[in-house]
Parts: structure tokens; sequence; C-alpha cells
């Protein structure tokens, strides 16, 4: 493979920045073939003609067993024996692959390592392990929320995979841009980020300053009944976002690991005067088994240490009054960790403590769900007497394997009401099609639809993003008119959501169109291009929505992208996003301009971007330029940095570059182009600006 790269600064090039912008630009969206992996089957199916659960079998040093057949195992329910109709095997790691990173001594002060986006989000049948790193941010410490968040940004950085869909969310927010399941490293590190120490079930430290028991006769503290309510409140609102996140996994494919990262889940001060604490456990666990959901626990405290320390002032305290400090941490401690423990038991996780290096208990969660098996029987009639979660009885499920020394985990039990799922219901309105389009974690490709973000920003009209959307005319429903010309009407619905889950912009209009009869062949060949700017007030990471709806056939498409909207105020160096066609532009080609990107091999392409917050002119730059190209989060392609020889205009802190790039023997596939500005004069953080643009070679 041969790639050749060169930057050039221009004076004159922003008519390949605009030149999308004002009309239609006929091109053609066909994706080449490409034989795909099997899709993971659903885990969990509960209804009156099956009941199927899975189950993870390991040897006495704790490695996976694989080569275990249905009279292998026994399976009951309620206590009675089930014959096994359905049994199988899922094989998830075969299909993974690891990630090459580049080495730690590439990483230095003078040659920053950008993470760049995916060339595209996974389709669904191509992904593997579906992931919610979930961060009790009430119930840590702060030294807790350290550990957590250096972990997780290890193993985003180093051990994710290309088939895995990953969230990270917190439990005192809300389910924002940042916490959708994504591929996308950019958007995981910045969730990561956002990772804080919150006042709630912990203090700063894991367990409060030792204060010594009253002396007879002296008021009790009045703020006791209010402590306890809130240590109800915030232990019942983690609950609360563990179920509402598992009924979010439960359109999401194969089987779904859910680790929550927590330092106290005492079920002791759950109120249990309206619902028990078994009634609870129950629906919790069957949530998580009708949304395929296995909990795995790990309390980041590492080895705890229940001893007096400085913060105590243990001097003049008497020696039982410090041993009862000890055993009373020691009792916090094993309570602290109940709740923990019961969830991941019921739904057939692990829980993990004692480790102070949390990067080995989350690769152990994580690739526990590499393989399992997955059995299911016909249950008895009776199972299913009562449809309602309030009515119906739990009926337990226990397994055991036949061979000696192997131990099993699965989940324990279900509710007795048919696992009628609503989403198999398809909404009737042509709104709710739209929203469910919108909200699904996958595109939907009926109607087939390409979108491309591109952050720019004016003196006149401040920051925005410019949307482009292409769209197969195949796909649409034509009405032949009486002069020969066709019509069609497209619904369109565009919604920007900001980090907490916001919809801040919103675009919602019917586009209806005429083409002439002598341009209908072209249109049908080269497709449909959208272009709507949407002004962005505040800078931050936005989830950009878009669906499709053909207003005849009903027909529907969507797409996601996110974008990082840069903070001009801040003074530092920041690039708008990348134009890329086809060079030398050729009208026949469908695929070769900004909006779909598809070049072919052998053959080269253009892009422009425009520098943005420069010094201004009493100041000097230096400015290089390196250009990255990546495919599958490898890299590929890694430019020499060249020199930008130019001076910023007279009062103005913009320039704009343009570059080509010559694909030479270079093989098919979805790449990632990054460009990266540094300025050598300056030595802050505010040196180094980087932008990427995805592309397809065929």
């Amino acid at each position: 493979m041969s790639i050749e790269s060169n930057g050039y600064v221009m004076k004159t090039y922003r008519s390949l920045c605009i030149l999308v912008v004002l009309s239609f630009v006929f091109t053609a969206s066909q994706s080449s073939a490409q034989q795909a992996p099997a899709p993971t089957p659903g885990v969990i199916r509960i209804d009156v003609n099956l009941v199927q659960v899975d189950a993870v079998v390991t040897d006495a040093k704790g490695k996976p067993v694989t080569d275990l057949k249905a009279n292998d195992f026994e399976l009951l329910q309620d206590g009675k024996v089930q014959k096994i109709r359905n049994f199988e095997f899922i094989k998830v790691k075969d299909a993974l692959r690891t990630i090459t990173v580049p080495p730690a001594a590439s990483q230095t002060a003078d040659r920053v390592i950008v993470p760049p986006p995916p060339a595209s989000a996974p389709k669904p049948e191509l992904v593997r392990r579906t992931i919610a790193l979930v961060v009790d941010d009430i119930a840590l410490s702060q030294d807790g929320v350290v550990h957590v968040r250096d972990t997780l940004k290890k193993w985003v950085n180093t051990e994710m995979q290309p088939g895995d869909m990953v969230s990270v969310v917190r439990t005192n927010a809300a389910m924002g841009a940042l916490q959708q399941f994504t591929n996308d490293k950019r958007v995981l590190f910045l969730a990561i980020d956002r990772v804080k120490y919150q006042p709630g079930r912990i203090g700063t430290e894991s367990f409060a300053a030792f204060t010594p028991a009253a002396d007879p006769g002296e008021t009790p503290p009045a703020d006791v009944g209010f402590s306890s309510a809130l240590q109800n409140a915030y232990l019942t609102g983690s609950l609360n976002a563990i179920r509402y996140i598992m009924q979010g996994l439960r359109d999401l494919p194969g089987r779904k690991s859910l680790i929550l990262f927590s330092e106290d889940m005492s079920f002791t001060s759950l109120d249990t005067q309206r619902q028990t604490l078994e009634d609870r456990l129950q629906k919790l666990t069957d949530e998580a088994n009708r949304s395929s959901v296995v909990i795995y626990a790990i309390d980041p405290r590492g080895v705890v240490y229940t001893g007096p320390t400085a913060s105590d002032r243990p001097s003049g305290r008497s020696g039982p009054e410090m041993a009862d400090m000890i055993g009373a941490r020691s009792t916090q401690l094993i309570s602290s960790q109940d709740g923990m423990v019961l969830l991941a038991q019921r739904t057939g996780g692990l829980f993990f403590a004692s480790s102070n290096d949390l990067s080995s208990p989350l690769a152990k969660a994580i690739d526990d769900g590499n393989g399992y098996y997955l059995m299911g029987y016909q249950p008895e009639q009776s199972t299913f007497e009562k449809r309602t979660a309030d009515n119906a009885r739990y009926h337990t499920i226990s397994l055991r394997v036949k061979r000696d020394g192997l131990k099993v985990r699965s989940r324990n039990g279900f509710l007795g009401m048919s696992d009628a799922r609503p989403e198999a219901s398809s909404p009737h309105t042509p709104q709710a099609q739209i929203a469910k389009a919108l909200m699904s974690p996958f595109t939907t490709a009926d109607l087939k639809v390409r979108l491309t973000t591109l952050f720019a920003n004016s003196d006149k009209d401040g920051s925005y993003v410019k949307v482009l959307l292409h769209f197969d005319a195949h796909d649409l429903t034509f009405k032949e008119e009486a002069d020969g010309s066709h019509t069609a009407s497209v619904d369109i619905a565009l919604v920007a959501f900001n980090a907490d889950g916001d919809p801040t912009e919103n675009v919602n209009k019917t586009w209806g169109f005429r083409i002439p009869k002598d341009a209908f062949d072209d249109v049908l060949k080269k497709g449909l291009v959208y272009s709507v700017p949407v002004p962005v007030k505040k800078a931050g990471p936005y989830q950009l929505r878009v669906a499709l709806r053909d207003a005849t056939s009903q027909k529907l498409g969507s797409a996601m992208q996110f974008i990082d909207v840069p903070d001009l105020s801040n003074g530092r160096l920041t690039l708008s996003g990348i134009v890329a066609s086809a060079d030398p532009p050729d009208p026949g080609d469908p695929d070769g301009n900004p909006a779909v990107r598809i070049f072919k091999s052998g053959g080269a392409f253009s892009y422009a971007y425009e520098i943005l917050n420069l010094p201004d002119a009493k100041r000097k730059t230096q400015l290089e330029m390196q250009v990255r190209l990546y495919r599958d989060g490898e890299t590929v392609f890694a430019g020499d940095p060249s020199e930008l020889k130019s001076e910023v205009e007279k009062d103005t802190r913009r320039l704009i570059v343009g570059g080509r790039m010559q694909l030479t023997k270079i093989p098919p596939g979805e790449y990632v182009m990054q460009v990266l500005v540094f300025d050598n004069l300056q030595k802050d953080r505010s040196r180094v600006a980087a932008q990427s643009i995805d592309f397809e070679v065929r």
C-alpha cells in the first residue's frame, strides 16, 4: 500500500467548502457486499412456549469450560427437573481481535496521540459485546472516583474491541449524548472525564470520622431520621438508574454486561414498608433477565483498612471505644457490599472486592461473557397463570453440572408472566415512528441515509454545524406527473442532544420536491443531498440524530453522529470540519462528493479545513500539519509533519488550508483521516488541534 499526502495554505479555496450547501448533489450510496458474521442470538426468552437461560461454567481454577453437552446439565424450575430442548454454546471471543495501540513512546509532549473516531457505527449484526459501565457516583469516595476514572480510561484505550458497544453511565446523571452506547472512543473519554465526586451516600472517605457515643442522658442528634431517609433516597435512586439502564439495554443484541462500580449498596437502609426487599430484588432480577443483562459488581476500595486513622482523632479514646469502632466499620463494610453480591448472584454475574488494581476485575467481568451456554425448556402451562408483575409468582431456576469439580453460574428465576415485549409492536403514527427511529441506538436502513456533520464558525453567525444528508432515491416512492416529472415527499426530523440528554436544537420539516423528466434517471443513479445549518448556542459534546420518513411508503431511515463543538472563547487552536471530495472532480462520479466520500483505489481526493483561533498579528506562529490514516482503529499511515508557511491575514485569526491525498494501491475498506495542526511556538495544551473525516475506498 502506498499513500501520498500534501497540504498547502489556500487563499481561494472557499468554493470547495460551500459547493455542497445550496443545491442537490447527485450521488449514489451502494454499499460493498461483505459477508457479515452471524448475529449473536438473544439470550433470554420467557413465554408460554419456551424459557431460555444462559450459564457460564468454570473449572476449579476459574477457567471457562466449553465442551459440555446438554446431558451434562440438570435444570430445575421450582425444584422440578426440566427437559432441555434447546442447547448451544455461544462463542463471542472468536469474533474479537486486539486493537493495535500506538507505542507509548510516541505519546510525547511534542506529538500527542489524539484518538480518531470510528469509520462508522457498527451494525447490529456486527456487535459482539454490549457493555454498560455504570458508575454509582453518589456512592463513591474521592479516591474511589479517581481509581474508577483511571481504570475506565485505560480499558477503553487498550482493551476495547471493534465489535464492542459501550456506554459510561453515572447513576446521578441523565442519559445524555455522552451516555449512549457507542464504539467511538472520543465519546467514551469525554464521558469518563465527567465522572467526578458527588456528595451522596459516601463522604470524601469511605468511612466517616469516628465520634464517641453520646453520654447517658445526652440528647441524640436531631437529624438521624433525616439522614436515614436521605440514605434510602440515594440508594433508591441508584437502583432506579440501574433498572432504567437495563430497560434501555433490552433492544440491543446479544448478552449484555452491566458492570457496576460502587462503594455502598447496603440494602439495610432501604424502605421496605411499601415493597419488601425480596419483592424489589425479584422484580429487578426479572428485569435483568428479560433484558439479557448480567450484572457484575466491583468495589473499587480494594483492600479496606477498618482501623483508626488520623481523621478519627483517637487520642483520649478508651480501648473498648476503639474496638467498637473497628467492629462497627467491619460490619459496615460487609453491609455495604450485600446489595452488590445479591445483584451479581441473581443474574449470573460476579462480585469483585479487595483488589487494589481495578484493571484485573474489570477485565474478568467483561471477558466473562466471551462464551456461555444457552439452553431452553418448555415450562408447564401453570407457570403463566398470572399475567402482570404485581400478581405473578416468582419461579426459581437452579442449574447444576453433573461433571465433578465444575462450577456453574446462571440466573435464579423469573416472574410468571409472558415476555410481551413492547418493542415488538410498531408505532402507528408518523410522529411515533420517527421518534422511535430517532431514539434507537442503531440506524434504520429501510431508507438508506448518510449523515455528515461539519463544525463551522463565522464572524456573522457564530458556531454552527453544517449537516449533510445523502439518501438513496431508489428507496423513495415517486409519483409520475402528467408532464413526465416525478414528485416525492420526505419528512425530516433532526435533533441535537447535549451531554445531559436535553434536546437543544431541532429541525422538523417536510421536503417535497419535483424531479424533471430528463433528470430522473440521474437522480436514481446518484441519490439526493439535503443540507441544513444547525446553530449551536453553547460549546460542548452533542449527538445529532436524524430520521427520514417517506410520506407515501412510510419507509424509515435514520443516522446519528457525535460532534464536539469547541469553545472558541478560550483562545485554543481549533480546526473546522474537513470537506473532502474526489480530485479531479468528476460530474459522472456519484460517490466522490463531500456528502458520500467514496473514492476509487488508485485515485485521489482533495480536502479543505479552516484553522481558527490563531494568535493575533502581534504574535508569531510556526504551524506544522500532520496527516494520519486509520482503519479499524489501527494506524495505517502517518505522514511527516510539514510546515504551513503563511502569515495570518490582517484583523483575522483564521487560515484556510487545503490538501491532497493520493491513494495508491490502498486496499478497499473504511478509513478515517485525521489532520493535526501544531503551533510550535506555544507550549501549553492550546498548541495542538485535531479534526477527522471518514471515507471509503473501493
